[in-house]
């Protein structure tokens, strides 16, 4: 089963997929990360993500390791941990733009859909149900106002990455959330989009816990259904 969970940046997508992955001993895939490792990569070895035989050079190459799949996650590249770093402002302020290139997420689709073969998952991301899974058995969006989303993202980089971020202003993440859910929402390649048979969850006044519920609620709705189908036939 393959359930997959949308939304723009700061609507808890991480946080909820990973705790209903570990209530229902699924396991969890955070696409983000991936891109996030990707970006890392084109940084570190200074590819010029506007020379597309550069940049597919670089792809052909590409590989990344995960361990922990059912709980905490560590990423790996090039043999180094990075699970630190791809979280860093460089690496925000870089992966719109590289994740919007077709080749990358044509690489990273290609990866993500191997690794959902024959298992349960959970994937978390901007295009998991639209792009990646259109056949999900159960896809989720979460939404959330902007001012609430922007103090999630203001506290996690004040927490995590405290030395980046101490020009940081909560005005700053605001617009940078504006600017980052504008580029994702128009870009030609797997825009950030609802799909159509998504239920939607406003995460605002939620917590991790209450979101979680109500997604289990729709995961049995959807099995009850099946099941009624099954008999029917």
């Amino acid at each position: 089963m393959i359930i997959t969970i949308d939304g723009p940046v700061a609507t808890g997508k991480s946080a909820v997929a990973r705790r209903l992955a570990e209530s229902i001993a699924f396991i969890f895939f955070d696409t983000g990360a991936m891109y996030r490792i990707v970006t890392y990569g084109v940084l570190k070895h200074h590819i010029d993500i506007h020379q597309p035989d550069q940049l597919q050079q670089f792809l052909d190459q590409f590989q990344f390791d995960i361990k922990g799949m059912r709980q905490e996650r560590t990423y790996f590249f090039e043999g180094k941990d990075v699970t630190q770093p791809i979280r860093g402002r460089e690496v925000t302020l870089a992966v719109s733009e590289v994740s919007a290139i077709k080749a990358v997420r044509d690489k990273l689709t290609a990866i993500q859909r191997e690794l959902a073969i024959g298992v349960n998952v959970v994937f978390e991301g901007r295009d998991m149900g639209t792009t990646v899974f259109p056949d999900a058995s159960l896809k989720i969006f979460l939404t959330g106002r902007n001012d609430v989303r922007a103090k999630r993202r203001f506290d996690e980089m004040q927490a995590k990455h405290p030395e980046e971020s101490k020009d940081l202003t909560l005005e700053k993440c605001l617009e940078g959330l504006n600017k980052r859910d504008m580029y994702d929402s128009t870009r030609e390649h797997s825009p950030l989009y609802q799909a159509q048979e998504a239920y939607v969850i406003d995460t605002s006044d939620l917590t991790i816990d209450e979101v979680v519920y109500r997604i289990l609620e729709y995961k049995d709705a959807i099995k009850t259904k099946q099941r009624r189908v099954s008999a029917a036939s």
